[in-house]
């Protein structure tokens, strides 16, 4: 028998969330962002749920292709574009589009096939300083992409990295906007904070990515604050019931000493099972539909659960870690992270059910 652990992705929950992004964006398309196989969702079944998306986005080539293969039509943008002038025939033969954010990109676009007709989004750098070209640098890749044969339909794109944060957007719009004034293309900026937060950079194209999934791209909120519904739920059993007595210990290094009398239930998830080790004692967790708290290190298999409150939980009991009463924002704060990281992190061995 497998241990009782696994996911269930939530095929209803990603059509509403992408319903979320399209009403708050209504006048925008919308590339649905799949990259790190669907934020940990797996690519296949969140390409169906969110097949309504006027486009999606990725980082993998073969990930693109095999989109195209399954039937899916729409745009696809690979968000890091091209690595290698030897893809350039698959990004033409398979609709394809690029995002082109280097020079040595540009180099690259040279060697396209002369019947070829690639569309790219080309990427301005407005302060994010990771992938993009400087205002200085703008003029001319946008020249070298117009003089281009092989290239199609030019796009503008931007990053905006602090959507969610204090220093809001302003700073990057005013950059972006007086580089594409004048220019009749079509623009993408918002992210999914940029998309409930500055209905300002919707323009042409929205990403929404990590919304999609139900977890909010607000430190201070969760998703359901902000009327999304999560779309992985992670849940096990307890297999264990211990009964501590004051100054007990529980797990590695002891790093939890009960102060007075109480029961934990041993659960079986582990960081091996994608829970983060570092989750300190009292990070939320829900035992028969009761938050209650960890206890001690998580361990490779398994972690403790405070039951001494919940005195209905029993060997079998039923054990949410994220999801579905558990946000997955709560989960990571208390581990110091984010919800991205453990929605990506999911490993393999948990298996995975679907509901619609």
């Amino acid at each position: 028998m497998p241990r009782p652990i696994f996911a269930t992705i939530n095929l209803g929950a990603l059509r509403h969330n992408l319903a979320v992004a399209r009403r708050r964006a209504s006048s925008s398309k919308t590339f649905a962002v799949v990259k790190a196989n669907a934020y940990g969702h797996g690519l296949a079944r969140a390409a169906r749920a969110l097949a309504e998306a006027e486009g999606f986005a990725l980082l993998d080539l073969d990930e693109a292709i095999g989109l195209r293969a399954a039937g899916y039509r729409q745009r696809i943008l690979l968000l890091e574009g091209f690595f290698s002038p030897s893809e350039l025939p698959l990004f033409a033969e398979h609709g394809i589009s690029a995002v082109v954010h280097a020079r040595e990109q540009l180099r690259m676009l040279r060697q396209l096939p002369k019947d070829a007709a690639l569309d790219v989004f080309l990427k301005l750098n407005t302060g994010m300083n990771r992938l993009g070209f400087t205002a200085a640098e703008f003029p001319d890749a946008l020249r070298a992409l117009q003089s281009n044969p092989g290239v199609a339909k030019i796009a503008l794109m931007t990053h905006l990295s602090d959507a969610d944060g204090a220093s809001g957007v302003d700073w990057q719009t005013a950059v972006f906007d007086r580089l594409a004034n004048g220019l009749d293309l079509a623009r993408s900026l918002a992210n999914s904070a940029a998309i409930f937060r500055f209905p300002e950079t919707h323009a042409d194209w929205v990403r929404p990515g990590i919304m999609l999934y139900g977890c909010s791209p607000f430190s201070e909120q969760s998703g359901s604050e902000v009327g999304l519904v999560p779309a992985m739920t992670l849940e096990s059993q307890i297999i264990a019931v211990q009964h501590l007595r004051r100054g007990d210990t529980v797990g590695y290094s002891r790093l939890f000493m009960a102060d007075r009398d109480m029961r934990i239930g041993v659960v079986t998830c582990g960081y091996a099972d994608g829970y983060p080790r570092h989750a300190p004692t009292g990070t939320p967790i829900m035992v028969e539909g009761r938050m209650t708290r960890t206890v001690g290190r998580v361990s490779m298999d398994m972690l403790c659960a405070e039951l001494s409150d919940i005195p209905e939980a029993l060997v079998g009991s039923r054990v949410v870690l994220w999801g579905e009463g558990v946000p997955v924002e709560r989960v990571a704060e208390a581990a110091g992270t984010v919800g991205y990281e453990l929605l990506c992190g999911l490993a393999a061995r948990v298996p995975i059910r679907e509901r619609d």
